[in-house]
């Protein structure tokens, strides 16, 4: 097994991040495997919501298919999302309540006035960067799209890992991102497939965006 710990400094921050890989003997037949990439805190703890990107320049593969980013119990869902350069997604009000959606990122600047149900047309998201979402009628609602340069991204669960169906045997530059991490992590060389990788990720823990609570002044 080949540990590897690698200590980055962002001004006065200071983010660590810990490499756990344990290789595996693939067959000579065997094209792409599945990726598992479990993502924790500085405390040890699951990381939801982390973006993982393999990007590899030679690849040429897209994904296909509309992405969907929904207004339900007037909150965006889902919380953070990724999707490839070029990717649509669409934005279904689904809350009796209308909805004005816009972003200033410079990845994507937008605004979908006020509305309700399914605005006509998805949106193309053709730079790579972050996008961060709010609605103008609820200030407390915010969700983030990722948009990446490769096929292979996923977003970590509750349980902190984040799944890939199946990746080419290759060796990739590892993106990782999250919406409450402390500074930025530069992207690291690892090679596919692996039995085994962790990552350790500081960030100052924050509260999801919920639906308040009903009360006097509030009318949602």
């Amino acid at each position: 097994m080949l540990q590897k710990s690698v200590v980055l400094f962002c001004g006065s921050v200071l983010s660590t991040v810990f490499f756990s890989l344990a290789a595996v003997f693939a067959s000579p037949y065997a094209e792409a495997a599945p990726v598992q990439v479990l993502v924790t805190d500085q405390q040890g703890k699951p990381l939801a919501d982390a973006v993982v990107e393999l990007y590899n320049p030679q690849s040429a593969a897209k994904t296909s298919g509309v992405a969907e980013v929904a207004q339900q119990d007037l909150t965006f869902r889902p919380f953070v999302s990724a999707v490839q350069v070029g990717s649509k997604v669409d934005f279904p009000n689904q809350d009796k309540t209308r909805h004005h959606v816009y972003s200033f990122s410079p990845a994507k600047s937008f605004e979908l006035k006020l509305y309700a149900g399914k605005p006509e047309e998805p949106l193309v998201f053709d730079k790579a960067g972050v996008v961060a979402l709010g609605c103008n009628i609820h200030d407390y609602m915010q969700a983030y799209i990722y948009v990446g340069e490769s096929a292979y991204l996923a977003v970590s669960g509750e349980d902190g890992i984040a799944r890939f169906n199946e990746v080419p045997d290759a060796a990739y530059q590892l993106k990782l991102w999250h919406p409450w991490q402390d500074a930025e992590v530069a992207a690291k060389q690892v090679q596919v497939p692996f039995a085994a990788l962790s990552l350790q990720l500081a960030v100052t823990r924050q509260q999801k965006p919920s639906r308040p609570k009903k009360g006097f002044g509030n009318n949602y």
